[in-house]
């Protein structure tokens, strides 16, 4: 059986676009802090519904070519770059130097799970 590149591309895309959701449900109503709690779940989960029909496919789609482990430090890092940006763009609460250290030492565990397999 052949695997085609989109075997390989869909599922990252598909990651991406479920932690933008995702990032939103859990962290986009601390902009809207006078929102009563029970209306900021539920917003939260319509949001997340979404992120799921995106990350379920995506792993499936995924777990052809990457094993579970991978997908998952994949979901992790795109997670790190998804908040990154919401931070500094939405919430308007800028990154610092520990942050980029920190990121970067999950990013060089990271590299370690995508080494040649024994």
């Amino acid at each position: 059986m052949q695997i085609s590149s989109t075997t390989y591309l869909l599922p990252i895309v598909m990651l991406f676009a479920s932690n933008i959701f995702m990032t939103f449900a859990w962290y986009g109503h601390l902009s809207y802090k006078g929102t009563a709690i029970l209306l900021a779940i539920f917003a939260s989960w319509m949001i997340a519904l979404p992120e799921y029909m995106l990350a379920v496919p995506a792993n499936r789609i995924g777990s052809a070519v990457y094993s579970a482990a991978e997908l998952k430090t994949m979901q992790e890092i795109i997670t790190l770059i998804v908040f990154a940006g919401f931070s500094v763009l939405w919430l308007k609460q800028p990154l610092g130097w520990n942050h980029a250290i920190g990121f970067a030492l999950i990013a060089a565990g990271a590299f370690f799970i995508f080494q040649a397999k024994a």
